[in-house]
C-alpha cells in the first residue's frame, strides 16, 4: 500500500464540469424528495409548502400568500432548486478535485458530508437574514437532508468522473 503524504493539498486541477452539473441535478431531486416526505409525512404540512418557501427567493415573498399548489410556484420552485443544486455541486466538485478528495470513495463522502453540514449552515444562518422565512425549516432533519445532498453529489461525481476518464 503506497502512502501519500500531503495528497490532500491545492492543485490547480479542474473537475469535470458537466459531472459536477449531472451529480447536482440529481442530488437536488435527491433533497426535494426527502424535504417533500419529510414535510408531508412527518410534519403534516402541506407538500407544496416547500414550493413555496423556495420560489420565494426569486419571486418574492408574495409566493408565500399560500401553501396550495400552483403550477408557476411550484416550476420556478423546481427551477431555482435545480440551479441551486448545480451550483453547489460545482463549487464542491471543485474543491473535490482541487484538494483531490477523490483518492477513495470514503474521503469523498467524508467531503461530502461536512460540504453538506456547512451548506445548512450557510443556507440557514447565513442566507436566513435574507429570506427569513426559511428559519422555521432549521432541524436536524434539514441538516440531515443537506448532509445526504453533499455525500449523494460528492459519491455521484466521483463515480461519474471515473466512468468519463
Amino acid at each position: 500500500m503506497e502512502l501519500h503524504m500531503h495528497s490532500h493539498r491545492w492543485e490547480n486541477r479542474s473537475p469535470d464540469w458537466t459531472v459536477a452539473a449531472v451529480s447536482g441535478f440529481a442530488a437536488g431531486a435527491v433533497l426535494m424528495v426527502l424535504e417533500l416526505l419529510w414535510s408531508t409525512i412527518i410534519m403534516g404540512a402541506s407538500p407544496w409548502e416547500t414550493s413555496h418557501m423556495v420560489a420565494a427567493i426569486t419571486m418574492g415573498q408574495d409566493a408565500l400568500q399560500s401553501t396550495d399548489f400552483d403550477l408557476l410556484i411550484v416550476s420556478i420552485a423546481l427551477i431555482t432548486h435545480y440551479v441551486l443544486g448545480i451550483a453547489f455541486a460545482i463549487v464542491l466538485s471543485f474543491l473535490i478535485a482541487s484538494f483531490h478528495f477523490d483518492s477513495s470513495i470514503g474521503m469523498v463522502l467524508l467531503t461530502g458530508a461536512v460540504f453538506g453540514a456547512v451548506l445548512y449552515l450557510f443556507n440557514f444562518y447565513g442566507m436566513v437574514q435574507f429570506f427569513s422565512w426559511f428559519a422555521e425549516m432549521r432541524g436536524w432533519a434539514t441538516v440531515a437532508a443537506h448532509v445526504i445532498f453533499g455525500m449523494v453529489v460528492a459519491s455521484m461525481y466521483w463515480k461519474l468522473e471515473q466512468v468519463r476518464r
